[in-house]
């Protein structure tokens, strides 16, 4: 018999290497959670595909994700930079500084980034094969509310 006291699980540890039922749900400050709710994010979704293609300028996003605020923008970028998703390159160097000229900035995805492209290819792919479902229940919901 070991004389070490027993510990309890960490909470979000799994408690035995079997069923992933068995984890417990993660809390709100949990890391996972945080990605996640990350990802889940509508304007995430829309601006890392904007940016699959190649670097985007702010207005090019701005201009691409219709319907976003620019504060919404600013501050999705901001989150997705601080993630490691997305990294911000200025051409500021190449500016003079006595230009006029404002240094042009872009958004581009880091490997990181593009390491998550594929698993929202694969909930966007999802989407599409089961929208038709999912609008025939939303209308039985709807009509069913009235």
């Amino acid at each position: 018999m070991s004389s070490q006291p027993r510990t309890r699980p960490r909470p979000g540890s799994r408690r035995s290497a079997g069923s992933r039922s068995e984890a417990a749900p993660p809390t709100l400050s949990c890391p996972t959670r945080q990605t996640l709710d990350r990802l889940a994010d509508r304007w995430t979704v829309v601006l890392i595909g904007q940016l699959e293609s190649g670097p985007r300028r702010f207005g090019q996003l701005r201009d691409a994700a219709a319907g976003i605020s620019e504060k919404m923008l600013t501050q999705t970028l901001r989150s997705l930079e601080r993630d490691g998703f997305v990294t911000r390159r200025s051409d500021a160097a190449k500016v003079p500084q006595d230009a006029a000229k404002v240094p042009q900035v872009w958004y581009l995805l880091t490997p990181l980034g593009h390491s998550v492209l594929e698993p929202l290819a694969a909930v966007r792919s999802w989407a599409h094969q089961n929208i038709e479902g999912i609008e025939r229940s939303r209308l039985t919901f709807d009509d069913q509310q009235r």
